[in-house]
């Protein structure tokens, strides 16, 4: 395993406890990510991994920003994002939020029916509109399948 991701599945591994015990994802784990994706790239290929870890990042957090802006996802998605497209690059970062984004949409019909099949029809306001999910396993799995296919 290289580096990035021994870095990778141990931030993702941080971020799916927290998301799932806690419901969010801390600037720590995030921005740990950020941080040894830029270093790891600066001593790999200087100014240029750097620039290259900037840019993953970029498209990672941009690719997110506009489900966060519609009320979609929350922040420490989007910086999660981030934080892996600087470990990851532009490109893997972009097939991993594709993977992220289709996993996410499963997970979120089987909450929604699941919870549709429990509520209670007299109680006026199903428990589908107050729970939402936690969004880091499909980001993690959706960076771990990038990762894969990328070889």
């Amino acid at each position: 395993m290289t580096v990035p991701e021994i870095v990778t599945l141990a931030i993702g591994c941080a971020a799916v406890i927290e998301d799932i015990s806690r419901r969010r994802v801390s600037n720590w784990t995030s921005g740990s990510a950020l941080l040894l994706g830029l270093v790891f790239h600066y001593f790999r290929e200087g100014w240029r991994g750097v620039a290259a870890a900037a840019a993953g990042a970029a498209v990672g957090f941009a690719v997110f920003l506009v489900f966060y802006l519609l009320g979609g996802l929350g922040g420490g998605d989007v910086k999660l994002m981030a934080g892996f497209g600087s470990l990851l690059g532009p490109g893997t970062i972009f097939c991993a939020a594709w993977f992220a984004a289709v996993l996410g949409a499963f997970m979120a019909l089987g909450r929604v029916t699941f919870l549709a099949l429990r509520s209670d029809p007299r109680a006026g306001r199903t428990a589908a509109h107050r729970d939402a999910i936690p969004y880091a396993p499909a980001i993690v799995a959706g960076v771990w399948l990038a990762a894969l296919a990328r070889g």
